[in-house]
């Protein structure tokens, strides 16, 4: 089977189900073990996802919101949170000397992962064990939370200065991943769901900001410190947004990659041959979600996947979605990858000819639970 995961925005969670993301939804537990389980019973309701009768669970973090603020938090940047949005780490702007002394916390007595290793021992207590993780982000993406868009320009001219950055956010991530792995095995299912259908153990780091720099300025100032990274938290995946995951092949492929999201718009025929071993998690557009027509995001999915020439080791995911997005055309995303699946086993029993007369039927039938 070809996993599919969806996750929906906080503003799609606040106008269905009434739900807040002030701080109490983070950092509150019986808040957060409330929502889980809500979120859980709509998402079976609307979509068949999951169980009937979900009960509650010892969660740390939740699985159903992307986005992440514990790295910047610990790091002394200003958390944002408001009703209807994800928790929006204030960019510091740090100039550069305070920038230079900055050191990595001492990660289980600062804020907000004192409060989270607490709550962890009282699930523990409470259930047997405790399940979840926290989004730990990427070294490029925390860091610019740190120095704001100074940093672009500090990738070019002050080696220095990045070269301490990347240091102290890479030491966080591993402190605060190896704290959580201790806990829960996993690190990354906040960053992904999709992960649960490779390998739950794997570490996901995050990528967005990636691409909007050239290849080779990864390779020189990044790269060393993602693979400090990949080596301490292994196994090793990358959560890559852009639309251009194919320019950063020969880097990612340094790597020993057991997962990729590929961001929609990257070329998915030049990633499925560019990265044969890597899991390849196909991301579709929640703006495309939100304003095309089902057949359309019917089609869309299709294409994706037999552009991409795999029925293995490979994944459908849509994230963020806006909160005014038809239910019939998430359905419609499940309801494609269900029927390719079924036409690329039917092609195997044609000999030279192919079972695709038309790609995809015009218009999708109901959702797959």
């Amino acid at each position: 089977m070809i996993p599919v995961n969806v996750v929906f925005s906080p503003d799609w969670w606040n106008r269905r189900f009434g739900i807040s993301f002030e701080e109490p939804f983070y950092l509150d537990l019986e808040t957060r073990i409330a929502d889980d389980l809500l979120m859980r019973r709509a998402l079976f309701e609307l979509f068949g996802i999951g169980t009937p009768d979900p009960k509650p669970r010892p969660a740390i973090g939740s699985r159903h919101i992307a986005g992440g603020f514990v790295l910047p938090a610990l790091l002394g940047v200003h958390i944002r949170f408001k009703e209807g949005q994800a928790a929006w780490p204030v960019p510091g702007n740090l100039d550069r000397d305070s920038a230079m002394k900055l050191r990595a916390p001492d990660v289980a007595n600062t804020w907000p992962m004192n409060a989270l290793m607490a709550q962890a021992e009282m699930l523990a207590l409470r259930f047997g064990h405790v399940t979840g993780d926290l989004n730990t982000g990427g070294l490029l993406n925390n860091a610019m939370e740190l120095r704001g868009n100074d940093f672009f320009c500090d990738l070019m001219e002050d080696p220095e200065l990045t070269d301490h950055l990347f240091a102290v956010v890479a030491e966080t991530i591993v402190a605060v991943s190896r704290c959580i792995r201790r806990r829960t095995g996993t690190t990354s299912i906040a960053v992904n769901r999709s992960i649960l259908s490779v390998d739950s153990s794997i570490h996901l780091t995050s990528n967005c900001s990636v691409s909007m720099i050239a290849p080779a300025l990864y390779e020189s100032r990044i790269l060393p410190y993602e693979m400090r990274v990949a080596k301490e938290l292994a196994p090793f995946g990358i959560h890559h947004c852009g639309r251009n995951l194919q320019k950063y092949a020969d880097q990612y492929n340094q790597l020993d990659l057991k997962f990729l999201d590929v961001g929609f718009g990257s070329d998915f025929e030049k990633c499925g041959r560019l990265f044969p071993s890597a899991f390849l998690n196909l991301r579709m557009s929640p703006v495309h979600l939100l304003e095309l027509s089902e057949s359309q995001v019917y089609g869309e999915v299709g294409d994706a996947l037999k552009s991409c020439g795999r029925t293995a080791n490979v994944g459908v995911c849509c994230i963020n979605m806006d909160g005014m997005t038809p239910d019939r055309n998430v359905r419609a995303m499940f309801q494609s990858v269900s029927d390719f699946e079924a036409a690329w086993s039917l092609q195997r029993s044609f000999a030279g000819r192919s079972p695709f007369p038309r790609p995809y039927p015009s218009r999708a039938g109901s959702g797959r639970s």
